[in-house]
């Protein structure tokens, strides 16, 4: 494959540091341009899926309707997740040349389990090997649920690379960086090969944000604006300390943008950062001068305040909750819920192809 690169500072970071930069879609145009900043993975989700399907509706509400005549026992969601599957199949194509350059480390495509699974480790962690027979250079991704840790750790036994999603917390993030550790080291037990696995633990760092935000409006919290937005940075700095600690292979990825910092501050470490294609563009497109900030703290002033947020603690700290309270952690039932609804309305957009309304 011949690239044409762009230069900016996406390309001098994915150049010059260990920073790798994914795309947060499955768009092959959009996909096609972040691997000319230096791209060398790419993203996809139920809500993800929903707009590249709606942003090429030329493509594939055709193919919806082929797959409804090739198909003719399966339910909406059967056809809409081979749509899933098809344009995921697309995306990973054009990152098999960085998959086998860098030997599975890159050049992934994530696919996403379906969260109407999300209540069986057993049906997870099958449609996680499924696929990951869907090609070479799939990486997985599971929720950071009680149930979801059960299913990473055994998905990871199977061989499949995995990337932790609905993810938030430093607790979230520990937990499941150790199930894959665990998952690894049962395959190595057994003299399994684990040379090209890449596995990946996501701290939704934007969703984080938000949450906290929300928290302290609901609770009248009196607080600095500005401090709020460095919630996602400050646990996801404190995730990448504690990997390092405990010696954990999987690798840490930033995701859920809200603003620049969600990339700017996490540029020198051995990390992902995965923006969408609009944040990738406009920060290739500045004047910013790369510099590696993964490791200078966040300021004092900052964690003062948000440390003075209970529900922030709990987000902040390694065991600031138990895996079953990451059922409940209001940023996975949003996230969840989020995905469950993109889910419903790629059966509806399905629905009107094949049975359009009168």
């Amino acid at each position: 494959m011949s690239i044409e690169y762009t230069p900016g500072p996406l390309l001098d970071a994915a150049r010059n540091t260990p920073t790798a930069l994914w795309n947060d879609s499955s768009d092959p145009g959009e996909l096609a341009q972040s691997i000319s900043f230096g791209g060398v993975g790419a993203t996809c989700n139920p809500t993800i899926a929903y707009t590249c399907i709606n942003q090429r509706r030329d493509v594939w509400l055709p193919r919806i309707a082929e797959l409804a005549k090739e198909m003719p026992d399966a339910t909406e969601s059967e056809i809409g997740w081979q749509v899933v599957r098809e344009l995921s199949l697309e995306a990973a194509k054009l990152l098999e040349p960085i998959f086998e350059a860098e030997k599975g480390r890159n050049g992934r495509l994530s696919m996403q389990t379906d969260p109407r699974l999300a209540r069986s480790a057993k049906a997870l962690a099958d449609q996680a090997e499924e696929f990951h027979n869907l090609a070479k250079n799939i990486i997985v991704k599971i929720p950071a649920t009680s149930v979801g840790v059960e299913a990473i750790e055994e998905a990871t036994y199977r061989g499949v690379s995995i990337n932790v999603t609905v993810s938030f917390s430093v607790a979230q993030a520990v937990t499941t960086g150790e199930a894959i550790e665990r998952g690894l080291k049962r395959r190595e037990a057994e003299g399994k090969d684990t040379s090209q696995m890449g596995p990946v633990v996501t701290l939704m760092v934007g969703r984080l944000d938000d949450w906290i935000k929300e928290v302290a409006a609901r609770d009248k919290m009196f607080l600095d604006p500005g401090h709020l937005e460095w919630c996602g940075v400050a646990a996801f700095k404190r995730a990448y300390q504690e990997f390092r600690e405990r010696g954990l292979r999987a690798r840490m990825l930033s995701a859920a943008f809200r603003n620049v910092m969600h990339w700017s501050e996490f540029v020198g470490g051995d990390v992902v950062v995965s923006p969408p294609f609009k944040w990738a563009k406009l920060i290739n497109e500045s004047d910013y001068k790369m510099e590696e900030r993964m490791d200078i703290p966040v300021r004092e002033d900052i964690m003062k305040t948000l440390l003075s947020i209970p529900e922030f603690v709990r987000a902040y700290e390694p065991d600031g909750m138990t895996p079953e309270e990451f059922d409940t952690f209001g940023a996975t039932v949003k996230t969840l819920r989020g995905f469950l609804q993109a889910d419903a309305d790629l059966d509806t957009l399905v629905r009107d192809v094949i049975m359009p309304a009168p």
